[in-house]
């Protein structure tokens, strides 16, 4: 049970058998199930639209580069979360982006949702304390150089597959 407490009473959940979904944690004070809630974060492809590289960052002192990435914030869209992020992170703006893919992320709860965000060029770029370093990378270098098995690396090798059919 993800969650021990109800999110309403703050009393302390119990299981119980919810015909076709198993079980569910649930209140018998409000005699309501409480579905698990989880995270939702975004994962940004950012490509600078001038000469077609793809932007990896370095974080929290790790020597591995990973993609742009952050939570959405309640009542927040996720593409705006995306045009937000990449804002925040790298002072630049998205003029166009995609959504890709989701896949829920184990580690920190989330499901995470996959965009690419294209920026015009790299004229603002301003990394905010969150970037340790980063590097524009072609195509094939940002492939090699995405930390390897982990879900930065599946979203853009997945990109970049899907680029070349």
């Amino acid at each position: 049970m993800s969650s021990k407490y109800c999110r309403e009473c703050g009393t302390k959940l119990i299981e119980k058998e919810l015909e076709h979904e198993g079980m569910i944690p649930f209140c018998p004070k409000c005699d309501q199930f409480r579905f698990p809630q989880y995270n939702v974060a975004v994962i940004m492809i950012v490509i600078n639209k001038s000469n077609d590289k793809i932007l990896l960052i370095r974080q929290y002192g790790r020597p591995f580069f990973i993609l742009v990435a952050g939570y959405v914030t309640r009542g927040e869209s996720l593409e705006d979360a995306v045009r937000r992020e990449v804002r925040e992170e790298t002072g630049m703006t998205v003029s166009s982006l995609k959504f890709n893919r989701s896949q829920y992320f184990e580690k920190s709860d989330a499901l995470m949702c996959n965009f690419t965000a294209f920026v015009d060029d790299d004229a603002g770029f301003d990394p905010n304390y969150e970037i340790d370093s980063y590097g524009w990378f072609t195509r094939e270098e940002a492939r090699k150089n995405i930390r390897p098995d982990s879900l930065a690396e599946y979203f853009l090798v997945s990109y970049l597959d899907e680029q070349q059919i």
